[in-house]
C-alpha cells in the first residue's frame, strides 16, 4: 500500500502499538503486570503569549503512536493486564463550538480510532479515583500542564522504563506505518522535482522554499516534517541552514533538504544541483564523491550490520577520493589520514538517522560524549533490524569555520593541501539523502527522485528551456 486511498478503510493500528509497548515494557520493568496502567496525555492547544491566536498544533508523537489520535488536549489510558485502550477527548466548550464548530463526538471517535472506548476528559476523575482504591500503579509520562490536575490521584513510577518501551516499539515500523512513509516519500519526490524544474522563477533561496511547500500542499501534505533547508553557494556549507533568504545571483550550487509529512510520518530527502544546469568541474567532482559514499553504504544496508561501521566506511571513501583530488596530500596513507580525524571537518555529521514519527526518530542510542569525533554526532549507534527506516545521507562541506578550526591541529594541517582546497570553497557543500527501509533480506529505497548527476542536469536544463509556463503543472 502506498496511496491514501488504499488506507481509507483501515484504522491506524493503535492497539497493536500498545501491545508492542506492553511487550517491551514487561521486558524491562519489575512491576507486576496486573498493577500497570499507562496514562499518557497528548499535546495541548497553546496560545502565543499576549495573544488569542493558537500556535500551530503538533501532536505528541508517543501519544499518537499509542492512539492514532491527532486531537489536541486528549488523553489515553492503557490497562496492561486487560489490554484495554481508552481514549479521553476534551470536554465540549460552548465558546469553542461557536468559533470552530462541533468537535468529533465520542461515538464518531470510536468508529475512527482503534480503541476500546471513548469518553470525555471529565471522566478521568472517576477513573483515577477507582484506580487508587484498587491499589494499582499508574505509569505515566507528564508531557504538559494538562496532566497536572490528575497527579495526586495515583502513584507515579519512573518514566525510564516506559520511555524505553516506547522508543523500542517505535523503532520497528509495521506495514501501515511504512505505507504512510511511502506516501510522504512520494509527495517529497514530486516536490523536489518541481524545485529542480523551476529555476527561471527561483531567484533566491526563499523561492526554492516556497516552491517545495507549494507542491507539497497541493498533494495534501499541509505540514513539513521539519523546516526546509534551502541554500546556495557557500551557504551550503552550513548543515542546518534555514535562513533561506539569500540571492542565487553569482552562485553555482544549490542544496535543498526538505521532506513532506503524511499523518505525522516524515520523509527526509536532500538533493543538490547546479543553478544553470551545468555542473562546474569542482562541483561535479565533490558530488560524485558523495554519491559514491552513499551508494557504497547503501549496498551494505541489511539486518545485523552495525551502523557505526557504515558511517566509518563513508569516511574511508571520502579519504581515498580526496587523496586522488589532491586535497589530502598523497605522501600520507589513507589509514594515517583516517586516524588523524582529518576527514571530520569535511564530513562532521553522522551518516544518517532513524526516521518515522520524528525526523530524527527515537531508539538510535546516540552518544554525544563519544571521544571519537568521527562518531560523536552519529544519531544511530546500533545494529540494523528489519523494519527500521534510516536515512543514508553522507555529505562533504567546505565550511571555513570548521576547516580553520581543524587546521589549528598540526596533525591535520600537515595532511591537507590548502592550495588545492581553495578551489572548492565556492561550492559550500554537497549532501545526498535517501530514506531506506531495512527489509528481512536487505533494504528498499523509499526515495524515488533521481540523484544521477546527468539526469539532474537534464531536469534543470529542460526547466530553464521550457520557461515559466511549465511550472505549477508538475504535480
Amino acid at each position: 500500500m502506498s496511496s491514501p486511498e488504499e488506507l481509507t478503510y483501515r484504522k491506524y493500528p493503535a492497539k497493536l502499538h500498545c501491545e508492542n509497548v506492553k511487550k517491551n515494557l514487561l521486558s524491562k520493568t519489575s512491576l507486576d503486570p496486573s498493577t500497570i496502567v499507562i496514562f499518557l496525555s497528548g499535546e495541548g492547544s497553546k496560545l502565543y503569549p499576549h495573544s488569542d491566536q493558537e500556535q500551530v498544533f503538533r501532536q505528541d508523537r508517543d501519544f499518537f503512536y499509542l492512539s492514532g489520535c491527532n486531537i489536541p488536549n486528549s488523553h489515553l489510558i492503557y490497562d496492561v493486564q486487560s489490554s484495554k485502550l481508552s481514549l479521553f477527548l476534551p470536554n465540549i466548550d460552548n465558546d469553542d463550538v461557536m468559533w470552530s464548530g462541533m468537535p468529533l463526538l465520542p461515538e464518531q471517535a470510536l468508529q475512527k480510532f482503534d480503541v476500546d472506548d471513548v469518553h470525555y476528559t471529565n471522566k478521568l476523575y472517576d477513573y483515577f479515583h477507582n484506580l487508587n482504591k484498587n491499589h494499582k500503579i499508574a505509569i505515566t509520562n507528564y508531557r504538559s500542564e494538562w496532566n497536572n490536575p490528575y497527579k495526586y490521584f495515583f502513584l507515579k513510577q519512573s518514566d525510564d522504563d516506559l520511555n524505553y518501551a516506547l522508543s523500542e516499539s517505535r523503532l520497528i515500523k509495521d506495514d501501515y506505518e511504512i505505507s504512510l512513509m511511502k506516501i510522504a516519500a512520494k509527495i517529497t519526490d514530486n516536490s523536489h522535482l518541481a524545485v529542480m524544474s523551476a529555476l527561471p522563477i527561483e531567484k533566491n533561496e526563499t523561492h526554492i522554499h516556497a516552491e517545495f511547500i507549494y507542491h507539497s500542499i497541493r498533494q495534501g501534505s499541509k505540514f513539513q516534517a521539519y523546516d526546509p533547508i534551502c541554500c546556495s553557494g557557500p551557504n551550503c556549507g552550513t548543515l542546518h541552514y534555514i535562513k533561506n533568504d539569500d540571492t542565487l545571483s553569482n552562485k553555482n550550487s544549490v542544496l535543498i533538504d526538505a521532506g513532506a509529512e503524511w499523518q505525522n510520518y516524515a520523509a527526509d530527502v536532500t538533493r543538490c544541483f547546479p543553478i544553470n544546469g551545468i555542473w562546474s568541474k569542482e562541483h561535479r567532482q565533490i558530488y560524485d564523491i558523495v554519491l559514491k559514499m552513499q551508494k557504497t553504504v547503501l549496498k551494505q544496508i541489511k539486518p545485523g550490520v552495525l551502523w557505526d561501521d557504515l558511517h566509518l566506511l563513508a569516511h574511508r571513501v571520502l579519504i581515498d577520493s580526496f587523496l586522488k583530488l589532491g586535497i589530502f596530500k598523497k605522501k600520507f596513507s589513507s589509514q594515517e589520514i583516517f586516524d588523524s580525524n582529518a576527514s571530520v571537518c569535511f564530513f562532521p555529521h553522522g551518516l544518517g538517522h532513524l526516521l518515522g514519527l520524528s525526523t530524527h526518530d527515537v531508539g538510535g542510542n546516540p552518544n554525544y560524549q563519544d571521544p571519537d569525533p568521527k562518531l560523536r554526532y552519529l544519531r544511530l549507534r546500533r545494529k540494523l533490524l528489519a523494519g527500521m527506516v534510516v536515512t543514508d545521507e553522507p555529505g562533504i562541506y567546505f565550511s571555513p569555520f570548521l576547516i580553520d578550526n581543524a587546521l589549528k591541529d598540526e596533525k591535520i594541517a600537515q595532511k591537507i593541501d590548502q592550495s588545492v582546497l581553495e578551489n572548492y570553497y565556492y561550492i559550500g557543500g554537497v549532501r545526498i539523502e535517501d530514506d531506506i527501509l531495512v527489509t528481512e533480506n536487505g533494504h528498499e529505497n523509499l526515495t524515488g527522485i533521481t540523484s544521477d548527476p546527468d539526469e539532474i542536469s537534464k531536469i534543470v536544463t529542460d526547466g530553464i528551456n521550457k520557461g515559466r509556463d511549465h511550472f505549477h503543472c508538475i504535480v
